[in-house]
């Protein structure tokens, strides 16, 4: 029998639980609009909203995912046996723990090589997730306000493709499982705390929880 489990991983900074339901769907999913986990669910984040792809427009919304944007689906018929509907039920419980990884432990301030101290952190993170089987790993950078934002938004992508790279070639995921996507300056944790806009050393160490890797782990582990 296996268990349904998410869970997102946190270095750094405090552990924020965020909580949510899955819902199984039964509409039929445009994979160029959203990214589907191994069960071929759209995949959410942690305030449980659909992960979208780049090449996602309003006219391609589910219901599931935009209530307000798609047309409700017609109910299936009463069809399903006891047994199965209990296995999707099984299938869709989370207990969901977001974690970050700082990009300083990671990498180089203005860097996307990954440090030695980095690799180490990542080898933890899948020893402490042995026995599970990944369906979907999402990793997200995010970078701090210093430089320009076209040039911000381009390392947090170079960021997070650097340890999607580690987890592939290192602790052979498939890289088919692995969902990447830079946010740049985009919802620093900092707010408004950190003055200046001069590169002094003061505003790089005040930023630095701006700078992170956002790692969301989804999969299923046979029960004991």
């Amino acid at each position: 029998m296996k268990s349904i489990f998410t869970q997102k991983l946190l270095f750094g900074v405090a552990v924020l639980p965020i909580f949510f339901s899955g819902v199984a769907i039964a509409q039929v999913i445009k994979p160029e609009a959203y990214v589907v986990d191994g069960r071929a669910v759209p995949a959410r984040n942690s305030t449980n909203l659909c992960w979208h792809t780049n090449y996602w427009t309003p006219a391609q919304a589910i219901y599931e995912c935009e209530p307000d944007l798609a047309i409700r689906p017609a109910k299936a018929a009463k069809a399903t046996a006891p047994a199965a509907a209990t296995a999707v039920a099984a299938a869709v419980r989370t207990s969901p723990e977001k974690l970050i990884l700082s990009a300083d432990t990671l990498f180089d301030f203005d860097e996307s090589v990954l440090k030695p101290e980095g690799m180490q952190v990542l080898d933890d993170l899948i020893s402490n997730l042995a026995g599970i089987k990944y369906d979907l790993i999402i990793a997200v950078g995010y970078a701090d306000r210093i430089g320009t934002e076209e040039y911000n938004k381009e390392l947090s992508v170079r960021r997070a493709e650097a340890v999607k790279s580690y987890l592939v070639a290192n602790k052979g995921i498939d890289p088919g499982n692995i969902f990447t996507d830079g946010k740049g300056e985009a919802s620093p944790m900092t707010g408004d705390a950190c003055k200046g806009d001069k590169k002094t050393k003061a505003l790089i160490d005040c930023l630095q929880p701006d700078r992170r890797v956002e790692i969301e782990v989804a999969g299923t582990r046979e029960a004991k």
